[in-house]
């Protein structure tokens, strides 16, 4: 790896760490972390369409935090907004790279339940874009996501994450990963 991308790599991974882990002061009373969690999966269908050249796996860990505002129905079903950051591999041709992201989602589900449906689109950082082939097109990259989160005992859960990974053609011809995740993770109360 040449000397400015481990350069670039680091203010990457530590930007993204700063974003993440540091809530904004004036959200203190409102902003908590809500679980943290590993995953990992497979690419598989493509859910998006686009021209994968190369097969993928991606492992990571995630944290998820809630914001500020809540939209409820009088039975406790409703929206909330959350903010996801994760850090991981991606390996796709025998080679393998920091993937980093962080994605608002919107999750739908009863109030307090640690179960929930979500989607969102955020960004991602890759050291990595060119995976033997496959060209992601550069290092920034649009991530699109849905996932369903289920507990199993106490505080631990599992669940499912479809991820699309790609360069919105911000770079070209750059193609992108739709990734199959299983999760499993500890929700804090």
């Amino acid at each position: 790896m040449k000397r400015t991308e481990r350069i670039r790599t680091a203010w990457a991974t530590l930007g993204l760490g700063l974003c993440v882990l540091t809530p904004a002061p004036s959200h203190a009373d409102e902003f908590r972390l809500l679980n943290v969690g590993i995953r990992g999966g497979v690419d598989g269908p493509n859910v998006f369409g686009g021209d994968e050249k190369e097969h993928f796996q991606q492992y990571d860990i995630f944290v998820t935090a809630t914001l500020p505002w809540d939209w409820r129905f009088e039975s406790g079903w409703g929206f909330s907004p959350r903010l996801m950051g994760t850090a991981g591999v991606l390996e796709g041709a025998g080679e393998a790279g920091f993937v980093g992201a962080v994605v608002p989602v919107l999750a739908f589900g009863p109030r307090d339940s640690r179960w929930s449906l979500d989607a969102g689109i955020g960004a991602a950082i890759l050291t990595r874009h060119k995976f033997g082939v496959q060209n992601f097109g550069g290092a920034f990259q649009v991530v699109a996501t849905f996932g369903l989160r289920v507990p199993v005992y106490r505080a631990l859960g599992v669940g499912y994450r479809m991820q699309h990974l790609s360069d919105a053609k911000l770079y070209g011809e750059g193609t992108g990963a739709d990734l199959h995740m299983l999760e499993v993770i500890y929700t804090f109360r």
